[in-house]
C-alpha cells in the first residue's frame, strides 16, 4: 500500500488545533509506542549519512494491539521524499518478535511514545500528535493501492493543511525517527 501523507510541526496553540480538528470525525485518541530497529550488516535497514530511513522495520504497540511493519520510503529525483510502501500485520507476541529479531541480530535504534488524537475527512485521515521529546505534529494521511500522480496528491493534502489555518512548519520530509537521530545525535555502528 502507498502511504501519501505530510508530517508539519505545529505551533499554534493545542487548544486551537483540537478545536480546528473537532470540525471533523473524531476517531479517538490511542497511546502508541514504537520502537524500530536497524540491522548492522544490511545498509539499507541503517540511517544513511544524511541520518535518513530508506527502509525501516517497526514494532508498534498501540492500545494493547501489537503489529510489526516494513516501509520502502520513495523519494523524488531531488531526493525528497514521495511516499512510502507499507507492509504491515499485527503480532500476537511482542515479546517473542523481540527475541526474534535478537536471534537475526537485529539492534534497536529507537524508541518513540506518542498520543494520537484521530481525525477522518473524506480519504485523509488526520493525527494530531504529542511525540514525547520533539513536541506537537500534524500528519495528514492518503493511502492507496492505485497508481495516482503521486505529486498532485500531496499538493491536494498541503492545501487541505493550509486552509485549516493554522500556524505550522513547512513539510518536514522526515520522519520522527529521523528528527529523534538529529535531536539525540543518534550514532549506530
Amino acid at each position: 500500500m502507498k502511504e501519501i501523507e505530510i508530517l508539519v510541526e505545529v505551533y499554534s496553540p493545542v487548544e486551537e488545533v483540537v478545536e480546528k480538528l473537532n470540525e471533523f470525525e473524531y476517531l479517538g485518541n490511542k497511546e502508541t509506542i514504537d520502537t524500530y530497529y536497524y540491522d548492522p550488516l544490511r545498509k539499507n535497514l541503517k540511517p544513511n549519512s544524511k541520518n535518513q530511513i530508506d527502509e525501516c522495520l517497526r514494532l508498534r504497540t498501540k492500545d494493547n494491539v501489537n503489529s510489526i511493519t516494513y516501509k520502502v520510503d520513495q523519494f523524488d529525483e531531488n531526493g525528497k521524499w514521495l511516499y512510502s510502501d507499507e507492509y504491515e500485520t499485527n503480532v500476537d507476541d511482542i515479546f517473542m518478535i523481540n527475541k526474534i529479531f535478537d536471534k537475526l541480530g537485529l539492534h534497536k535504534l529507537l524508541t518513540i511514545h506518542n498520543s494520537k488524537k484521530t481525525y477522518k475527512y473524506g480519504d485523509y485521515e488526520i493525527v494530531f500528535e504529542t511525540v514525547k521529546d520533539l513536541g506537537y505534529f500534524i500528519e495528514v494521511e492518503y493511502c492507496t493501492n492505485e497508481d495516482i500522480d503521486i505529486k498532485e496528491k500531496k499538493k491536494e493534502i498541503q492545501d487541505f493543511i493550509d486552509s485549516l489555518g493554522l500556524n505550522v512548519s513547512e513539510e518536514l520530509n522526515m520522519g520522527k525517527p529521523e528528527m529523534m537521530i538529529n535531536k539525540f545525535n543518534i550514532k549506530i555502528d
